[in-house]
């Protein structure tokens, strides 16, 4: 089978040759693969996403993006990697992730996110050392690992933290569901989608969404029915509506039906089924995982997504069905640096 990462590099527009173009191309790219797409032109729509929900988280989203991308340069990671925006997104989500979590208007938080940016591409090469033998991606597994330090750690270093007082709270009891609206709902399957990036206002999640079908029609198919499972459960958990409407409840069940269902398994009536399963799994284990981390002051980050992902492929060899005799052709990543790309849809 031809490489899909030369494909993707003889179908580039001869503007392209050119090394800064290049470079943007590729950061953009790493942008898109925070939804597994490769795509310049979701990645671009993606940074007016986030522009939308302030210039900051634009500009926070790129320069992490950039400064992973470039890192990878240096340390001689495999360029078809690069080309495809694998050694962006991690670090995108750490630069996005210090911003909200932070505060963006903090040159300490600046200067952290550049930090995080640098060391997730470290932790992403040893990550995908440890999971490569075992034929499992890397997810964003890097980014919860030091977002999830930094974030912790933040609240007891005065020249990290500016938000008042340390976060920490012990769970609470649940009370009754409250009342549901129909305003919630939509608001909620928009905002399942931006809160991949920790954004909760439901236009930026449009925006997302826009971009997601524009690179391709199956990945935002299927980012549609994880949105909807996720809101689906949250509501029939009896998560608070709050919750639900700003996509705190269901932005896992997003990642984890894409991953299942045209990523790292073939899209099909079977794998959406699959899919569906580990989505509504993922949106039951987000609770659990934020009583866990509420005391220490730490995030949820994509920890349902990681966690529900890691078991859901790891158990899909024991399911024949799950596959099809062709080769899938997902828009994914390789288990480790240097693994060959699965196929991708076409991209700027």
């Amino acid at each position: 089978m031809r490489d899909p990462i030369a494909a993707l590099r003889d179908r580039s527009a001869p503007w392209t040759r050119h090394r800064g173009v290049r470079f943007a191309v590729h950061v953009l790219r790493g942008q898109a693969q925070v939804d597994f797409l490769p795509s310049a032109v979701t990645g671009a729509l993606f940074s007016v996403a986030l522009c939308a929900a302030g210039w900051a988280y634009g500009l926070y989203g790129l320069l992490g993006t950039a400064t992973g991308t470039a890192t990878a340069h240096l340390l001689g990671v495999d360029r078809a990697r690069i080309a495809a925006g694998l050694e962006g997104f991690n670090a995108c989500l750490v630069a996005v992730g210090s911003a909200v979590f932070l505060g963006p208007w903090h040159l300490s938080t600046a200067l952290l996110a550049v930090g995080g940016s640098v060391v997730v591409t470290v932790v992403t090469a040893a990550v995908a050392r440890v999971l490569g033998s075992r034929q499992l991606p890397t997810l964003t597994l890097p980014f919860c690992l030091v977002a999830g330090a930094v974030t912790t750690a933040a609240p007891g270093l005065a020249r990290l933290w500016h938000q008042g007082p340390a976060p920490a709270a012990l769970p609470r009891p649940a009370g009754p569901p409250s009342a549901l609206s129909f305003t919630d709902v939509w608001h909620g399957l928009f905002a399942n989608v931006a809160q991949i990036f920790f954004i909760p206002q439901w236009y930026v999640g449009a925006l997302f969404l826009a971009g997601i079908f524009t690179a391709n029609r199956t990945a935002g198919t299927t980012a549609c029915l994880g949105s909807l499972t996720g809101t689906g459960t949250a509501w029939a958990l009896g998560a608070p509506a709050a919750q639900i409407a700003s996509g705190a409840a269901g932005y896992n069940a997003v990642l984890v039906t894409m991953a299942l269902c045209g990523v790292f398994l073939p899209a099909g009536r079977r794998t959406a089924a699959y899919a569906v399963t580990g989505a509504v799994a993922a949106t039951a284990l987000t609770p659990a995982l934020t009583a866990l981390t509420a005391p220490s002051g730490g995030h949820t980050l994509t920890w349902p997504f990681v966690l529900t992902t890691f078991v859901f492929l790891a158990a899909a060899p024991a399911f024949p069905r799950l596959r099809k005799a062709a080769e899938p052709t997902p828009a994914a990543t390789p288990a480790a640096p240097g693994t060959p790309a699965p196929n991708t849809p076409s991209s700027a």
